[in-house]
């Protein structure tokens, strides 16, 4: 299938497509005038990227889980190494959720004291 097929089949965007194919995730075949073309495996690979991706997970992180994008991962137990790259990646999460808890803390008292805005 070529690009916008697979786009529209995985509900995402040529532009993803191609950028996935750019981090070595995905891969095509190129026609005589230069398209590219996408196996039938190649959805349910990028239906897991996304599926990755959705859960918070960078396309680096997903770059663990080559071996089992071609089969259900949400199925699947993950690996230690995939464990270990959630868990890593949860860890960046939280401490970046900190920070702007932080952030969001420190701009409201300092309202608080200036204004009436915010009440008691």
């Amino acid at each position: 299938m070529r690009i916008g097929e697979l786009a529209e089949a995985t509900g995402t965007t040529a532009r993803a497509l191609r950028h996935y194919e750019q981090a070595g995730l995905i891969s095509s075949e190129r026609t005589a005038n230069g398209y590219r073309v996408y196996d039938e495996l190649a959805a349910v690979r990028v239906r897991n990227i996304r599926h990755l991706l959705a859960a918070g997970l960078t396309l680096d992180d997903v770059r663990v889980f080559l071996p089992c994008l071609d089969g259900d991962v949400a199925a699947v137990p993950p690996s230690d190494a995939g464990l270990r790259v959630a868990l890593d990646r949860l860890a960046v999460l939280n401490e970046r959720i900190a920070a702007q808890t932080e952030a969001r803390d420190r701009l409201e008292a300092a309202l608080r004291e200036r204004t009436h805005l915010l009440g008691p």
